[in-house]
């Protein structure tokens, strides 16, 4: 038979084009390992070593898009809700403004011997997410997204660098690329994802699996009605050294000065504006 014409099948295709190839459940170990290279070369090709990790809830919102809902509310329990929301939006502007004093003090604008320290870096949704990628974009510092592939599709925040915008398929990897370049890290309020997050990094940090690095957890009455920290203590379940691990804060300056005092180091010739 003539093979001349005849369409090579797809095992003549390179193995990098093949897409059914590198999607076989077989594969799995070697698309975990190019979500890690491609983030990685892409941050030390920016000269980023070290970050600040903004987490909080994708569902705060901005104080005018708060301002909007209340405006519209006509029903009881939609005013209800749109006060509820306009309250939490004050998270908003607390992390807007904290990652703008980040940036400008951290080290994000100077990079020394080609390397950025202290970048903010977030999961790259709205929300809080928005709000810090936002503040570091006021000043026009480099700011990190690490968005995720959700079955309802979260797309990012238009504030992040957008070279800096990744997009993963693994939980996991996303999560080892948050945490690896923490130097920091600021919580503000937030549900599920916030929590695991939060006791992720906790937990390395208990265990000292990870370097030392502060945390500070914005919104105090937030945290103390949703955790009862002493009741763990109380149980045995962690020690009281373990509260040692973080600091409550209620102002964007209050969280930075927090940071700083626990060992975050910090660019003295920081950009000013």
């Amino acid at each position: 038979m003539d093979q001349t014409n005849a369409a090579p099948s797809r095992s003549y295709l390179l193995a990098v084009e093949d897409t059914d190839f590198l999607l076989r459940d077989e594969m799995r170990s070697i698309r975990f390992a190019l979500e890690y290279a491609k983030a990685e070369l892409s941050l030390r090709d920016w000269g980023i070593r070290s970050t600040i990790i903004v987490f909080g809830s994708a569902r705060t919102p901005s104080p005018d898009q708060a301002a909007a809902a209340l405006a519209a509310a006509q029903s009881p329990d939609e005013k209800k809700l749109a006060e509820r929301q306009e309250a939490q939006s004050r998270y908003y502007a607390i992390a807007r403004d904290f990652a703008r004093i980040a940036s400008e003090r951290g080290g994000a604008f100077s990079p020394r011997n080609r390397w950025r320290d202290n970048v903010i870096a977030t999961g790259g949704g709205p929300g809080i997410m928005e709000a810090a990628n936002r503040g570091a974009s006021d000043i026009r510092a480099p700011s990190i997204g690490y968005n995720i592939s959700l079955p309802h599709e979260q797309g990012p925040n238009p504030y992040i660098t957008p070279e800096l915008t990744f997009r993963f398929h693994y939980f996991a990897m996303r999560k080892m690329h948050l945490a690896m370049r923490a130097n920091a890290l600021a919580v503000f309020p937030g549900g599920f994802g916030t929590l695991d997050e939060l006791f992720e990094v906790l937990t390395l940090q208990q265990t000292r699996k990870a370097p030392p690095a502060p945390i500070v957890l914005f919104g105090s009455s937030y945290w103390k009605r949703v955790i009862d920290f002493d009741a763990l203590v109380d149980e045995g379940m962690i020690a009281p050294d373990d509260l040692a691990l973080f600091e409550f804060a209620d102002t964007a300056e209050e969280g930075w000065a927090s940071l700083v005092r626990r060992g975050l180091l910090t660019d003295p010739g920081h950009h000013t504006t």
